[in-house]
């Protein structure tokens, strides 16, 4: 990922909307909705330990925690082996590590507007280590 500008420790629970710029690394809990300024290189990473409850909005999200709410990573979504998503997601690109778990929707964005919505289909992505 590189530079973090903010970081939030394992212990912190901060409870309200956050709105970032840069690099945001979550570690701890936010209750509410985590919304990234709308520059180019916004980047949400939340460690195995990091939960959000509440909507995720930013180019790229680095997801290894628990996020119970929809998720709109208009680049990149990369998802670690302990990443667990309930509720819709929207994604340019996305990568799944064996062991994640989505339920809710996945929505493609149209590559041409990052805006855009895409076509959606509703399912529930399991990814095992039998693979």
């Amino acid at each position: 990922m590189g530079k973090i500008d903010t970081l939030i420790g394992k212990t912190a629970h901060l409870r309200g909307d956050l709105t970032f710029s840069g690099a945001l690394h979550l570690e701890g809990r936010i209750s509410g909705n985590v919304r990234a300024e709308p520059s180019a290189g916004s980047t949400l990473s939340l460690s195995e330990c990091g939960c959000i409850e509440g909507a995720v909005d930013a180019v790229n999200v680095i997801l290894d925690g628990v996020v119970t709410g929809p998720i709109r990573a208009r680049g990149r979504l990369v998802l670690g082996p302990a990443a667990r998503i309930y509720g819709d997601v929207h994604y340019g690109i996305i990568e799944m590590t064996p062991g994640a778990e989505i339920l809710g929707r996945l929505v493609r964005l149209n590559a041409t507007d990052p805006g855009a919505a895409g076509t959606a289909a509703k399912v529930e992505v399991r990814l095992s280590e039998a693979f």
